[in-house]
């Protein structure tokens, strides 16, 4: 049994037929990290999670329990820094864990990587409703955090290396189609959430661990849809009309690396850095978006004069309704910069894409704290929006620039190693944040401009990663590896058919009807996520600004 279903599950046994769509791959890759995706959303928990044990009101601990033991205690309440480690987990092991097996992912192939990504994200989330079922911390971090976190780690860079071989001509579009369903994940994921929450929630439970438990079927069905569906090229294929360059062009290279060699060139470490620091002050940024709101406009959202400390209880919630609209429009800013810029690289060059990125994110972050000094609402909010589509452009656009620099054989492997710089990048730019804005606030400078300084310091680390993005230039000849060597990780790979007259699908229009319904499957939640997004932010904007 277990046999056939490895021998089925092999990497050849998934190379595409002669009448394949290669337009069935992006909405795979999409059922995985639109799953995935939820990680962001996570936030929906914290507040019901925090009254788990009185469900109308908090149980704190006593003062003085030690840290430890609020790990098992079971009579009461977590507070919301304990579950922020949730955050902490998913990406440290989103980016260990990318790192650890992007190398058996290129010989096993997408639909295993898929399919173990889907077990250990669902089975996860199953494992943390057991953690809230019987209020035990360190089960829930355990499930959701570290299983969790390996499972979003094997899906995010699951679809990398296939999606960029389907589409050696629109590398950047390809990966930005998938890379922006793990940005949109939560706009479906926390609607979602919340809707299940209230229908689980009775006077004895919150609904968090049956909502837990029904996200795992739910995701885990999808994902498993996604993961039988990958289908990877036969080596020497190319798209109808299309024809690879002969040799390599700029910093894009007909040739590959090998992932073991990739991580010692100067060329991974510069975009290492420039990954990290693009992260960093994009975090930064989410971090503390909504406080940051608030605190610098204050009762001016609302149409008050008056500083944010001097608001009563009620005025400081209608304000923080504000807030929340913001946030939810720097969600959909962050992933439709995923798609764009990505799409864009494939026009202009990724090392250009880049260079617009930190010029362009120097220029918005040094104009915002001008743009709140003069009171201005709007240009803030702009100003922020544009930001988050230069962080999720960064994501997405990293991926074909590793691709033109060190070939597309391995282009999985360098990908999840490189993931490393977000698990950095993760705790630096909060850090860094929160640690600046609080040590101004300690000096006496007024919350309302408080920000600024934190703001210049998010300009010089895109002025790093601006350094580290003119230095990177092609990588030397003797990197590449030879072409007995290509064959033999070839030969590992097993990938089947080879050879350009082998296959002539992937244009094939007598899969039209199949193309059209799974990018349905996907489009159809995705648009409803947007849909919920964009009414709560107006629905709470207008409530907010209502007399």
């Amino acid at each position: 049994m277990f046999a056939i279903l490895a021998k089925y599950l092999d990497r050849e046994r998934t190379v595409a037929g002669p009448f394949f769509n290669r337009w069935l791959v992006p909405p795979a890759a999409l059922c995985i990290h639109l799953s995935i995706g939820m990680a962001y959303g996570f936030s929906v928990f914290w507040l019901p999670l925090t009254r788990a044990v009185g469900i109308d009101h908090s149980v704190p601990c006593p003062a003085g329990m030690p840290w430890y033991e609020k790990w098992v205690m079971t009579s009461y309440d977590w507070d919301k820094p304990l579950l922020g480690w949730m955050y902490t987990l998913f990406f440290v092991f989103l980016g260990s864990s990318a790192a650890l097996f992007g190398r058996w992912l290129e010989h096993a192939g997408p639909r295993k990587a898929g399919l173990a990504s889907a077990l250990c994200w669902s089975g996860g989330l199953a494992i943390g409703s057991l953690g809230v079922y019987w209020h035990q911390l360190w089960l829930l971090c355990l499930g959701t955090g570290v299983v969790g976190g390996i499972g979003l780690g094997l899906g995010y860079i699951s679809p990398v290396s296939t999606l960029i071989k389907w589409f050696p001509d629109r590398r950047g579009m390809a990966t930005g189609m998938a890379i922006m369903g793990f940005g949109g994940g939560a706009m479906i994921g926390s609607p979602l959430a919340d809707l299940l929450m209230k229908h689980f929630a009775t006077a004895h439970s919150v609904g968090v661990w049956e909502t837990l438990l029904s996200l795992s079927v739910i995701y885990g069905v999808f994902m498993v849809i996604g993961s039988l569906a990958y289908r990877v090229p036969p080596d020497g294929w190319s798209p109808p009309g299309w024809q690879a360059p002969v040799v390599a062009s700029g910093l894009s290279t007909t040739r590959h690396v090998h992932v073991n060699q990739a991580w010692k060139t100067p060329q991974f470490w510069l975009l290492w850095c420039v990954l990290c620091m693009n992260v960093s002050a994009g975090i930064g940024v989410i971090g503390m978006a909504s406080p940051m709101f608030q605190e610098i406009f204050g009762g001016r959202l609302i149409g008050l004069n008056q500083e944010y400390e001097s608001l009563d209880l009620a005025q400081a919630g209608r304000v923080a309704a504000v807030a929340a609209g913001f946030t939810g429009l720097l969600s959909l800013f962050n992933i439709g910069g995923r798609f764009f810029w990505a799409t864009l690289s494939d026009v202009i060059g990724r090392q250009a894409t880049y260079s617009v990125f930190f010029v362009f994110g120097m220029i918005l972050y040094a104009m915002a704290p001008s743009a709140a000094l003069l009171g201005g609402v709007a240009p803030f909010v702009v100003i922020f929006c544009l930001i988050l589509t230069l962080y999720g452009g960064g994501f997405a656009a990293i991926p074909a620039y590793l691709a033109d620099l060190f070939g597309t054989q391995m282009v999985g492997a360098i990908h999840g190693r490189l993931l490393t710089a977000w698990s950095v990048a993760g705790v630096v730019g909060p850090v860094l944040v929160n640690y600046l804005n609080d040590a101004q606030v300690r000096a006496g400078v007024p919350k309302s401009i408080a920000y600024d300084s934190t703001l210049y310091v998010l300009a010089l680390l895109l002025l790093v990663g601006l350094v580290c993005n003119l230095l990177v230039r092609p990588v030397a000849d003797g990197w590449f590896m030879t072409t007995e060597e290509l064959a033999r990780e070839r030969g590992v790979a097993k990938p089947g058919l080879t050879g350009e007259n082998t296959f002539k699908g992937a244009g094939s229009t007598g899969a039209t009807i199949q193309v059209v319904a799974f990018w349905a499957l996907v489009a159809i939640p995705a648009f409803w996520g947007v849909w919920i997004t964009i009414m709560n932010a107006v629905a709470m904007v207008r409530q907010s600004l209502s007399t």
